[in-house]
Parts: structure tokens; C-alpha cells; sequence
């Protein structure tokens, strides 16, 4: 019977000469999400012997890696804000960077709502990221979750029941804000947070393997220039943002300036950028005031 360091060894020798880039770690993970283990169990118990299940299973998963398929699609799991989500093909999966934003809106409620009733909008969903994430930390927020994909919006409900926060996530399909159109929801929103599709079109074939060939296009794609969203929600967010409200983006890396400029243009105030741990400009925010 195989043994954990036996297969571990087998493994990460394939995923080296397959030119993976972290075949360590990603063996171990694998195993360990089969097992239901810890990662350091692996090493503490090395000898343990492996049933002839799991070891079928885990080579039908390093078979997928080798795939270049990205880890986090075979165990179905990432963290995120410290919290684990589900997530699957199709679905976008969550990056740290987008800690980034979450935080700064962390940031805002405390600083500009402390302790108070808030409504926000997240505009583009994923996994529920972002909408779980925010109604988990601020305990009184009611969270409107928008997504033109039904996959995504199935994928959020679950992470937020897994959270206990889906009864106060209100989950809407449709593209952008057609989804709220005839709601009554006009004036209503303190903060509208989205991490939209900003890769621009030409760009998304010179992506690694991992994102191209398993990422979902449609929450890749940003259009000719990649800010096609931008555009549309700048231009549109101002009919739900209550008066001293917030707009906030994740933004890549060389498109700050545009995005700024452009909120600017639409008449928000008070834009401000932010980096990322690398120096990369990452989050970029401004306020609406309806009477400045």
C-alpha cells in the first residue's frame, strides 16, 4: 500500500517535469484536501498508509494539475479574508489583491458609519468574495449581490449560507445595473464596490495557461482597452449612491489614471488611489456628493 511520502514523492516529480511552478505545494494541498488533514500532518506522519481510494482520487487530481488546471478548481476551495470559499469552473477565482479593496471598504464603514445600518452594492459577485466577506465583518450591512450569471450568483448563495450571512445578501441577475432597474433602490446606497472584467481583449491569450484556458472569459475580459465596465458603472452608480457615498474599484495595474480621470469627469470627489503590496496601483475610490 502507498504510504503519503511515497506518492507525495511520485507526484511532485511529475508536476516538476510537467514545468509546474509550485509542485511541492501543490501535491501536498491536493493530498491533504483528500485526507482532510492539515498539511503538516503530512510531514509528521510521512509512513501513513493511503487507501486504495484515495490514492486513485489523488492521481485522478494530479492528473488535472498536470492539465495545468489551477488547484483551487480541484479542491474547490480558496481562502479569502480568512474565510474559506467554494469555488468550481466557470467561476472567478479570488485573489488576494482583492483583499485590498475589501479592506479600504472596511476602512470607510468605520470610519464614516461606525456601528451603523449600511447598504452596499457589489457589482460582479464571482464566488461572493466580496458580498460574504463585507456582511460577515460589518454586521449590519445588507449586501445587494449582482451578477449576470446564474453559476455565479448559485456559487455566492452557497458561500453565504456557509457563512451564516445569506439572509442579509440579496442576490440579483442581470447585466450591471439593469438588474436593479424599477427596484426603488435610486438614492439608497452608501458604498457600490466592484472588482470588474479589466483585462484588456487582446491581452487575455498572452495569460498564463491556468487563467485562460480554465477562467471564466466573461470575468476577464474588459473590452478593447479593458475599461469598458469602468465606463458604465462610473456613468450609472450616481443614481443609487446616496448623497456623501462611495465608489470603489479594483483596477489593474497601468489603468489608475484613466479611472480616475474618468470618475472626475462623471463629478466625484475626493479620488484616491491605492497600492498593492508589489507597488501597484490597485484599488482607486471616490466619493459622490450630490451637491458639491
Amino acid at each position: 500500500m502507498e504510504t503519503v511520502e511515497s506518492v507525495l514523492k511520485k507526484a511532485v516529480k511529475k508536476l516538476e517535469e510537467a514545468g509546474i511552478d509550485t509542485p511541492q505545494l501543490d501535491a501536498e494541498v491536493i493530498l491533504c484536501t483528500l485526507l482532510d488533514v492539515q498539511r503538516i500532518k503530512l510531514h509528521i506522519y510521512p509512513e501513513a498508509e493511503i487507501s486504495r481510494e484515495i490514492c486513485q482520487m489523488f492521481w485522478d487530481n494530479v492528473e488535472k494539475r498536470l492539465q495545468n488546471m489551477p488547484v483551487q478548481y480541484i479542491i474547490r476551495h480558496q481562502e479569502f479574508m480568512g474565510l474559506d470559499f467554494w469555488v468550481e469552473e466557470g467561476i472567478l477565482i479570488p485573489r488576494p489583491d482583492t483583499e485590498i479593496l475589501v479592506g479600504k471598504v472596511l476602512d470607510i464603514y468605520k470610519e464614516y458609519y461606525p456601528g451603523g445600518h449600511i447598504r452596499i452594492m457589489d457589482m460582479g459577485v464571482g464566488s461572493g468574495a466580496i458580498s460574504v466577506s463585507l456582511a460577515h465583518f460589518i454586521k449590519r450591512a445588507e449586501i445587494y449581490a449582482v451578477d449576470i450569471s446564474s453559476k455565479a450568483l448559485e456559487v455566492t448563495s452557497k458561500n453565504a449560507k456557509t457563512h451564516k450571512v445569506f439572509d442579509r445578501i440579496n442576490l440579483l441577475q442581470g447585466d450591471l445595473f439593469d438588474s436593479v432597474k424599477n427596484e426603488g433602490l435610486e438614492n439608497t446606497f452608501h458604498i457600490i464596490v466592484s472588482n470588474p472584467p479589466y483585462i484588456p481583449r487582446d491581452v487575455i491569450e498572452t495569460l498564463d495557461k491556468e487563467i485562460r484556458n480554465y477562467e471564466p472569459a466573461e470575468a476577464l475580459d474588459g473590452g478593447e482597452d479593458g475599461l469598458d465596465f469602468y465606463r458604465k458603472i462610473i456613468k450609472e452608480a450616481p443614481l443609487y449612491l446616496k448623497d456623501k457615498a462611495w465608489l470603489l474599484f479594483e483596477i489593474g495595474f497601468d489603468q489608475a489614471l484613466d479611472i480616475s480621470n474618468m470618475m472626475r469627469d462623471e463629478g466625484f470627489i475626493n479620488v484616491e488611489i491605492i497600492k498593492d503590496l508589489s507597488g501597484h496601483d490597485r484599488v482607486v475610490l471616490a466619493q459622490w456628493v450630490k451637491n458639491p
